[in-house]
């Protein structure tokens, strides 16, 4: 009975996660929004909304599922739950994935910043990219000035061998030994971001590899110029670091907006995390709101005005003025329905809308 149940509700997973993957093609979307005005317009407000660290899993995978896209399955798991998994081919083709590679350095890029844009709107999550804490718990060293010295990131403290989990899916450029990092780990994804995991005591990834969120690609611990054992982690944009205390809320383990509006300000060391103003978070869902009720009321009467639109066939001998007076209308009207003007040929067996 049991298995019955679980084949049962698997299959109707199934069914709903490839009817919702229809639309997708194997020709990866650019994550990258150019302006905040593009991304308030495109991206609902909820989408800002907290996202929850995913859960270890060490549920079995029973079965592999197809998508539209080859290089993205469906893994079906032994605790009647499913999740997305993408093969190392999936960024072959994403220009992030390829342009200012380099294994060996942290910052490849040298972007003048000036370079960059003032605000830039980022999918830190979507539908097939989860979030994982690469590690709960207290900041104890947070990103900016430390001793004279910028501090790039957050140190987080754990015990050596505690495992240390990747952010975001993404694509690993570096896994060595590297100066005052000690063992890093640095991950880069498709939206442009990278994060940085340094002192860990075994790197348990190589470069090259694919990376889902929630995947461990390294142990804790106190390698480099460190005075204990503890987890730095880093986020970056072409190079720059930012207070990754934008993105994650390190005590709770959530992720503080699947969408992130990141400003060129947020570079500067001293542009550490501030909470925002509640009210304005509250003002701006509430108009979002309206307006998507607004665009559902427009979308709903030009659909009804659709469903009871007519149509007249032209015939020899037809002109504007007399398909007027036949549906109780106007030259005018007619014009605006079809996009013509009055001085139109109109072309025997066409189909002109009358209502």
């Amino acid at each position: 009975m049991k298995s019955r149940l679980f084949a049962a509700a698997t299959s109707i997973t199934a069914l709903v996660v490839l009817l919702f993957l229809a639309p997708f093609t194997a020709q990866a979307q650019d994550t990258t929004i150019k302006t905040k005005q593009q991304a308030e317009l495109l991206i609902p407000r909820p989408a800002l909304q907290p996202v929850k660290s995913l859960d270890p899993n060490a549920a079995e995978t029973l079965d592999t599922l197809d998508t539209a896209n080859p290089h993205i399955k469906i893994l079906l798991l032994s605790d009647y739950s499913w999740k997305y998994y993408k093969d190392a081919d999936y960024g072959k083709d994403i220009a992030e994935f390829n342009e200012y590679w380099n294994n060996d350095q942290p910052d490849p890029y040298h972007v003048p910043l000036d370079a960059l844009q003032d605000e830039i709107a980022l999918w830190i999550v979507d539908s097939l990219c989860g979030y994982r804490c690469p590690h709960q718990g207290e900041v104890y060293s947070k990103f900016g000035y430390r001793h004279g010295r910028r501090h790039q990131g957050v140190d987080l403290p754990l015990k050596t061998g505690t495992p240390v989990y990747a952010a975001f899916d993404g694509k690993v450029r570096m896994a060595k030994y590297f100066r005052g990092y000690g063992n890093l780990v640095v991950i880069r994804h498709e939206n442009g971001l990278e994060t940085f995991y340094g002192h860990l005591s075994k790197i348990l990834v190589e470069v090259g590899d694919w990376i889902n969120a929630g995947t461990m690609i390294g142990l804790g611990g106190s390698t480099g110029r460190s005075t204990g054992p503890h987890l730095h982690f880093e986020t970056r944009y072409k190079g720059y670091a930012f207070d990754p205390q934008w993105l994650i809320d390190f005590s709770s383990g959530t992720l503080r907006h699947r969408l992130f509006v990141l400003k060129k300000k947020h570079f500067n060391a001293d542009s550490k995390y501030v909470p925002e103003d509640e009210q304005v978070e509250i003002d701006i869902l509430e108009g979002d709101t309206r307006d998507r009720e607004e665009a559902a009321a427009k979308a709903e009467a030009e659909r009804k005005a659709l469903a009871a639109a007519q149509y007249h066939t032209i015939r020899s001998g037809d002109t504007l003025g007399a398909i007027a007076i036949r549906y109780g209308t106007s030259v005018n009207k007619l014009c605006n329905l079809n996009g013509i003007s009055s001085r139109t040929l109109l072309q025997i067996g066409r189909k002109l809308r009358v209502k």
